[in-house]
């Protein structure tokens, strides 16, 4: 087995795990994808399999894709936007997914922000 494929399958099985923990919490997610240039949340309902609640560094009101936003922060600022979206669209509890990423510099951000902002978590 190559390394890369030993690497991506490792990878897999990190992302998997967490989120088959988030899942059986039988909360909505939030789910957290980090690049090296952007950071975006959403809150996704698993049963219906729609995304609730989004927001992306890429989005044009919060700095454009022309640029990189992958600083914490951005994450801090994506934090606070979703959550204050959900809260608008009735949402209080979330379980956290940060898929294969530890929780540290930008995910911490990003999560902390929106416990501050009134998500519950």
């Amino acid at each position: 087995m190559k390394v890369q494929e030993r690497i991506a399958k490792q990878r897999w099985r990190r992302r998997h795990h967490v989120r088959n923990k988030v899942r059986a919490s039988g909360r909505l997610r939030l789910s957290v994808f980090r690049s090296n240039r952007h950071i975006s949340a959403q809150i996704i309902d698993d049963d219906a399999g729609r995304t609730l609640v989004s927001a992306s560094t890429t989005e044009k009101d919060l700095g454009g894709v022309g640029k990189p936003h992958g600083t914490v922060e951005d994450a801090r600022n994506i934090g606070k936007i979703v959550a204050e979206r959900a809260l608008q669209a009735g949402i209080k509890e979330v379980a956290f997914d940060r898929g294969e990423n530890s929780y540290h510099g930008r995910i911490a951000a990003l999560a902390e922000a929106a416990r501050e902002a009134g998500l519950s978590f």
